[in-house]
């Protein structure tokens, strides 16, 4: 620890001294765990025993599929999310299900559930109004809110599993409600599917009646239509007049290349015997009975001819009758090829006039299609919007058929179930003696040894110097210094009349301990006899002058000055000369008014209204509004204050708070006290660093020494004594030790 005193003395902690000091109270710390633990071991043992019950709820969809195949997303299948599941055990929290439970279980009638309602004497909370009464709520809301503070419901992380705690005196209620809770959980999401079909089969009966009669009245206008234009189906995807123009078509087809046909085979006929070739070869000409029978005469005539051609001559009657024979069965030959050539014209005319008259039907049927094809688009109107109407009564039948079928309650199952039930639990789970015990114990123990650590710190006794003391080791700097004696006064020094905040000043003590301090500082150094310690210079000069005190000051660094003016407001004008001075080195100083008279307020504020010191005592202002410039100087003063001076005083714990702020923000802080006794400045020289400052200005030797005897006496070895004018020449150290 370091920069205590403003940061001009650097300190650190003795852990030897605070292991020490708890060694020393290690009784009383043992003492007061003992108590501890015997009173957590009462209090625990007297405390009702509650148990506590655990069931677990699987979130997941559990919708039918009877299919057998992987059934795909409902619409109104729940989203399995994180979200879900946190709005599940919301819903098991629900007002509902709770009043369900507690009329199926009768937990009205147990004073567990209703302790206000079976108290037999009043909360005394109530009776003074810290505390709403409960009878003013019904019996049921009673039960309920007594209910939720025993009920923990909560989604175990990362899963889809809701935990359902519940705590009870009776350990068999521990158990039975979470399970109940969980079971009339299921019915109520059961329950809420069996609405959502019954709902949607109550609206689809109308609506199913309703599109009965529209699909009936859609398709009576496609029929009415359809016989009104003579627009007739002769299958799903085709009319009459169609499947005429079809037929047509396809005839024609066939008729022109039938006439095509004859009209080839006439011309080869025809080509054939124009060219004297033989018509054997032709397939219609060798196909005809007539010539086969011919050709067969022929040539039983020819073998005949070449039989007698051997044995008769030439001119032998026989041979020209036969020779007559085959040349008239060869003009029957031709004769009946000329007879083929013309059936064959015959049937390509035939052809031909078949194909004219299959034209003019197609012609026909061509414009009964085109005006067919127009009142066509009017019957594909009806058409569809029939179509629509049945599709949509179809879906809606298929939708009813479902929701039908779902009404039972078994075929509704909820989107969750149990997969851990909650036992009778054997052991309770509060209190805990063993484990109340031992962390009272050790808390104990460890507040207790926390509290003499702390009360050593703020103290200042766990605290050491890391730097020698000043009055121990002097700067290099330093003049050598030599003792003295100095004779003591055996007379008191006349006084001025102490001030009513003078008189207070010695009841100050520190408030919150903000800095550490020294105990040290405030103890006497040694108890040898009085002396009077001065340099060099100091021995031909005796005057301890202003700039001497201030040139101390500077080079200790010193943080905080205590200037005590037994000659009343002649010392006080001295104090603020000595602020003066040491603002003008180039140091930031400022003075604490802690006088009756009010003369360092007079000297350097611009007006005695100002707040100051009492205010901030009384907590009236802020510390910065108490803090005001010097008219003459760049010091700053806290004037006496506004505020009224035994007030001030009751809240005088705070001073050492104020001085220790201001000795961090400024080099030095000084205090005038004005004509305070050396009793009075314990409380504020219980910081390591603190000098105290005798203003004597005009008092004589020996009045000097009978206070600094004073002082020491009263603890106060070590002083600052400023008795002679400022002499800017010859600075002075002004360093006096009783």
């Amino acid at each position: 620890m370091s920069g205590v005193n403003g940061g001009n003395q650097d300190v650190d902690i003795d852990l030897s001294r605070i292991i020490a000091a708890v060694w020393d109270r290690k009784v009383r710390i043992l003492g007061v765990t003992v108590v501890a633990a015997a009173v957590a071991l009462v209090g625990a043992s007297l405390v009702k025993p509650s148990y506590m019950g655990e069931t677990r709820v699987l979130i997941e969809s559990r919708s039918p599929n009877l299919s057998g195949a992987e059934a795909a997303a409902q619409a109104n299948d729940p989203l399995l999310d994180s979200l879900n599941v946190t709005s599940q055990a919301q819903l098991l929290q629900s007002s509902d299900l709770i009043k369900r439970v507690v009329r199926d279980l009768g937990l009205a009638k147990l004073e567990e559930f209703d302790p206000a309602g079976k108290a037999l004497i009043p909360n005394p909370l109530v009776m003074i109004g810290l505390k709403q009464d409960p009878m003013k709520l019904n019996a049921e809301d009673r039960v309920i809110e007594e209910f939720r503070e025993k009920l923990h419901v909560y989604a175990v992380e990362n899963s889809r599993v809701i935990a359902i705690e519940f705590s009870s005196h009776d350990p068999k209620l521990a158990s039975d409600i979470p399970n109940q809770m969980a079971e009339v959980y299921l019915e109520f999401q059961s329950g809420a599917k069996q609405d959502t079909h019954s709902e949607t089969a109550k609206w689809l009966e109308p609506e199913i009646a309703n599109l009965t009669e529209r699909v009936r009245e859609a398709e009576k206008k496609v029929a009415d239509y359809r016989s009104a234009n003579g627009l007739f189906q002769t299958t799903e995807t085709s009319s009459l007049s169609t499947q005429q123009l079809n037929n047509i078509s396809a005839e024609l087809t066939r008729v022109r290349a039938e006439r095509a046909n004859a009209e080839a085979r006439a011309e080869n006929v025809r080509a054939a015997l124009k060219a004297g070739r033989s018509v054997d070869t032709l397939s219609d000409v060798v196909g005809s009975q007539v010539i086969q029978r011919l050709k067969e005469a022929e040539a039983n005539l020819q073998a005949q001819i070449s039989d007698s051609a051997t044995s008769l001559l030439e001119g032998h009657p026989r041979l020209k009758g036969l020779r007559a024979q085959l040349a008239g069965i060869r003009q029957q030959i031709d004769s009946e090829t000329r007879k083929i050539l013309t059936s064959l014209d015959n049937e390509a005319e035939l052809s031909r006039i078949r194909e004219r008259q299959l034209m003019s039907q197609l012609n026909g049927l061509k414009a009964d299609s085109a005006r067919a094809g127009e009142e066509e688009v009017g019957l594909r109107a009806l058409e569809r919007e029939a179509a629509a109407q049945r599709q949509l009564l179809e879906t809606y039948l298929a939708r009813y058929r479902q929701a039908t079928s779902r009404l039972e309650s078994n075929s509704t199952p909820a989107d969750a179930r149990v997969v851990s039930r909650a036992v009778e639990p054997s052991e309770p789970y509060f209190p805990k003696i063993i484990p109340i015990v031992v962390v009272v114990s050790l808390v104990t123990f460890i507040l207790g040894c926390l509290l003499v650590v702390i009360t050593e710190l703020f103290s200042g006794r766990a605290l050491r110097p890391l730097n020698p003391r000043r009055d121990e080791v002097a700067p290099a700097d330093a003049a050598p210094v030599v003792a003295a004696p100095v004779p003591v006064a055996v007379s008191q020094p006349e006084r001025v009349r102490p001030e009513p905040v003078v008189a207070a000043a010695p009841a100050v003590a520190p408030a919150a301990p903000a800095v550490a301090t020294a105990e040290a500082v405030a103890q006497p150094e040694s108890t040898a006899p009085a002396s009077v310690m001065v340099d060099e210079t100091a021995s031909e000069d005796p005057s301890f002058t202003i700039d001497a005190v201030a040139h101390y000051l500077q080079r200790y660094a010193v943080p905080v000055a205590i200037a005590v003016s037994p000659s009343g407001d002649a010392g006080s004008t001295a104090t603020v000369v000595l602020a003066r001075e040491i603002a003008q080195q180039g140091r930031s100083v400022v003075l604490i008014d802690m006088t009756g008279s009010a003369c360092p307020t007079r000297l350097m504020a611009e007006s005695r209204k100002l707040p100051g010191i009492t205010d901030l005592l009384c907590g009236e202002t802020a510390f910065g509004d108490a803090i005001h410039p010097d008219r003459l100087s760049s010091a700053h003063i806290i004037p006496q204050g506004v505020s009224d001076p035994a007030r001030a005083m009751r809240g005088a714990d705070r001073l050492t708070m104020i001085i220790d702020a201001l000795a961090d923000a400024y080099d030095l802080v000084v205090i005038e006290c004005g004509p305070a006794e050396a009793d009075g400045l314990s409380r504020l020289t219980r910081k390591e660093g603190a000098e105290i400052v005798l203003s004597v200005p005009g008092f004589k030797d020996e009045d000097v020494a009978a206070l600094v005897l004073g002082f020491e006496e009263a603890g106060y070895p070590n002083l600052l004594v400023m008795s002679e004018a400022t002499d800017r020449h010859h600075p002075r150290s002004g360093r006096r030790a009783a």
